[in-house]
């Protein structure tokens, strides 16, 4: 794996330990990190009470390029519903309703991460 490569996912990686700690802060339970099948991957699997919570992480180091939110386009959610109904199918999991959120995560020259919860995109 060429350098820069390595650095997007320990950089990834960070991001989403990122978003789980603060997820949890949040309330949120974490049921799940990174489960792939042959659909794709689901960043973190959660719960909030009876809603199941599909989250994808999006971390940059810079919004040079656009919010890290931007990366999430109607094709990637429609991914993660399909992604969410394959999980819900093989897992014993029960819920009201199921949520597709965004956490954005930005790495400021100075200073802790920037994180950003947008639930319910669509």
């Amino acid at each position: 794996m060429a350098a820069t490569a390595q650095a997007r996912t320990a950089l990834g990686r960070w991001g989403e330990d990122v978003a789980v700690r603060f997820l949890v802060a949040a309330g949120l339970a974490i049921l799940e990190r990174n489960w792939r099948c042959e659909l794709g991957e689901i960043d973190i699997v959660a719960r909030s009470d009876d809603v199941l919570v599909v989250v994808e992480v999006k971390t940059r180091a810079t919004t040079a390029f656009g919010s890290p939110l931007e990366a999430v386009t109607e094709r990637k959610a429609a991914r993660l519903r399909r992604l969410a109904a394959r999980w819900l199918a093989e897992h014993p999991v029960s819920a009201r309703e199921v949520r597709i959120d965004v956490v954005s995560v930005v790495v400021p020259h100075r200073g802790g991460p920037r994180v950003e919860h947008v639930q319910g995109v669509t």
